[in-house]
This record gives C-alpha cells, structure tokens and sequence, in this order.
C-alpha cells in the first residue's frame, strides 16, 4: 500500500447497502485499496470482480454488494482522485495576493499528479478505456475545476486579471497545466528535461498573460 491507495486517507465512504447512510465501512476501504494496487501494478486487465475480491481477502458479493460491480468500483475510483486533487487545491494559501494564490493552486495540481499516478492516471488517461464515469462522478471533476474557479473569480474581483468568464478562464488553465503534466508523466526519466523548473515557469506566463 502507498501514499496513493485509498486507504490510507480517512474519508468517510457511502455503504450502498445503507441508503442514505454515510459511514466508514472498512469493507469498502479494502476492496478500493485491492482494486487500486491491481490497477497500478497489473493494468486494467486485472480489473475483474474476481481479482478485486481475491486481492482484498473477501468474496465477489462484497463487491456485488457495495459498488454494484467492477464499474462503480471504477467509478469510486474516479470521484476519490478528484475529491484528493479538490481538496489539494483548497488547502493553498488565500490571501491577498491573488495571482500568487493562483500559481500555488497550478503548483497543487503537478504535485498532486506525481503523488497520485494511479488515480491520475485513471481520471484524465483513460486506462480504463471500457469505462466512463457516472453523472455523480462527473460532479466531483467539475467540483475539482470549480475550486479553481474560484481563484480565478478571486483575481478578477481584485482586478489582477482582466475581467470576463471565470469558468473559460480556469478551463484553459487547467487544459495547459494538464499538458505540462502529462508530458512529465511521460517523460518522466528523461534528464534532458527539468519540469520542477519548466512547470512553475510556463505557469507563471500563464497567469501573467492573464493580467
């Protein structure tokens, strides 16, 4: 287990054999952690209810039970990347400084891909090319852009940038920070190139080009 699985965050997670109910179910924890391990070591290929329970020590009803089958796992999956990356963004400074706190939020996201390949992987590579995330989960991707969102409303209400569609601004933001990601993720042995400097850099321009 790494930094990256899902157990090792204390969120409290639905039992979808409880309606309504909201409590940790250590069940549920387990068989997200197996599913997250057999995906970052074996691919999606290993991604069958079979493999999820054998690898968590239970029977396939607990996945039947609690997910509905391998896709809401997946889909679990899916919403918790974006839960950890909204709630990496929410945790950089807000202050007066706007464009800085901007910046810091771009910084959040590359760090959040490096410490969470697995999940990143999942939410923008499409690894998992038979699956597409539910309307619910979906929510949780627009929830993650909205707190960027935010910061960019906040620059615009302070007039650090030029005024105009907050959302259209954030989207392109994102769309440029997710390259320089994935080209990292990529490229990732190659010395030749150095994204601790290239990243905080690029991002740099681009919130300076916003002003």
């Amino acid at each position: 287990m790494t930094p990256d699985t899902p157990g090792t965050v204390d969120v409290a997670m639905t039992d979808v054999t409880a309606p309504g109910a909201v409590r940790t179910d250590e069940t549920r924890r387990a068989l997200l952690a197996a599913a997250h391990d057999l995906l970052a070591g074996e691919g999606p290929g290993a991604l069958s209810v079979r493999r999820i329970a054998t690898a968590a020590g239970m029977s396939t009803m607990n996945v039947y039970s609690r997910f509905g089958g391998k896709d809401g796992v997946l889909d679990e999956l899916f919403a918790e990347g974006f839960r950890r990356l909204s709630e990496a963004m929410a945790k950089t400074p807000s202050t007066d400084d706007t464009l800085t706190d901007l910046r810091e939020c771009g910084l959040a996201y590359r760090r959040f891909a490096n410490e969470h390949p697995t999940y990143y992987s999942l939410m923008f590579d499409r690894v998992a090319p038979d699956y597409e995330p539910s309307p619910a989960a979906r929510a949780e991707a627009l929830g993650a852009l909205g707190r960027l969102e935010a910061r960019v409303q906040r620059a615009m209400d302070a007039g650090a940038i030029r005024p105009g569609d907050a959302f259209a601004v954030a989207t392109g933001l994102w769309a440029c920070q997710h390259g320089l990601v994935s080209l990292e993720s990529h490229n990732r042995h190659d010395a030749v190139f150095d994204w601790a400097t290239v990243y905080p850099l690029t991002s740099d321009a681009l919130v300076r080009g916003l002003t």
